[in-house]
C-alpha cells in the first residue's frame, strides 16, 4: 500500500452515544496535534454519511474511517485494520434500493462507503482506525476514561503507520 498518496481521515461517531465520540474526538486531537500535511485531509463527519461521500468526489486513494468499535477486545484497544469488502448497492434488490436511499444523512460508515462505491469515488484503500468502546448503548454525553486516554495513543499510532514525523 502506498501511504504517501491522498489520504482522508473521516471521525465518525455520535456524540450523544459515549464512547460513540472517539471518531470524532480523535479528528479533533490529530489536527491539533499533527502538522498540516499537504496530502492528508482530516475531517469530522459524525453520523452525516452523505458529507463523507461528497468529500470523498475530491478524489482519495486512502480512506481511513476513525471510530469506535466492538471487536470484544479491552476497552481502548486500538487497531488499524483494511476493510475487506464493501457491499454492492447493485446487488441489492429494488425496494432494498429504495429503502437504502431514502434518506443518506444519517447513516452509518457502511452505507456511505457502498454509496461512494455505486459513485465510483471509493479509494481501493480503506481501512477502520478503531478504538475498542466501554459504553455505547444509551444517549449520555461523554467517552469512558480507557477510550478517552486512548486519543492520543491513537493519534501516534495512525502518524507511525502513515510513516510521519515523530509526533
Amino acid at each position: 500500500m502506498n501511504r504517501s498518496g491522498s489520504i482522508l481521515i473521516a471521525g465518525v461517531g455520535n456524540e450523544l452515544r459515549q464512547d460513540d465520540a472517539f471518531g470524532i474526538e480523535f479528528v479533533r486531537a490529530w489536527t491539533e496535534k499533527v502538522p498540516e500535511y499537504e496530502h492528508i485531509t482530516a475531517m469530522e463527519v459524525g453520523i452525516a454519511g452523505i458529507h463523507l461521500v461528497q468529500e470523498l468526489h475530491a478524489g482519495y486513494d486512502i480512506l481511513i474511517l476513525a471510530d469506535a468499535v466492538d471487536y470484544k477486545r479491552n476497552p481502548g484497544t486500538i487497531s488499524i485494520e483494511r476493510v475487506a469488502e464493501i457491499s454492492d448497492l447493485e446487488e441489492m434488490p429494488l425496494d432494498k434500493k429504495r429503502e437504502f436511499l431514502a434518506d443518506m444523512h444519517y447513516t452509518n460508515p457502511t452505507r456511505a462507503m457502498m454509496l461512494a462505491k455505486a459513485l465510483s469515488v471509493l479509494p481501493e484503500d480503506v481501512y477502520i482506525l478503531g478504538c475498542q468502546s466501554a459504553r455505547h448503548d444509551d444517549f449520555d454525553l461523554g467517552m469512558s476514561d480507557e477510550v478517552t486516554a486512548a486519543i492520543p495513543k491513537a493519534v501516534k499510532q495512525l502518524s507511525q503507520w502513515l510513516q510521519l514525523e515523530n509526533i
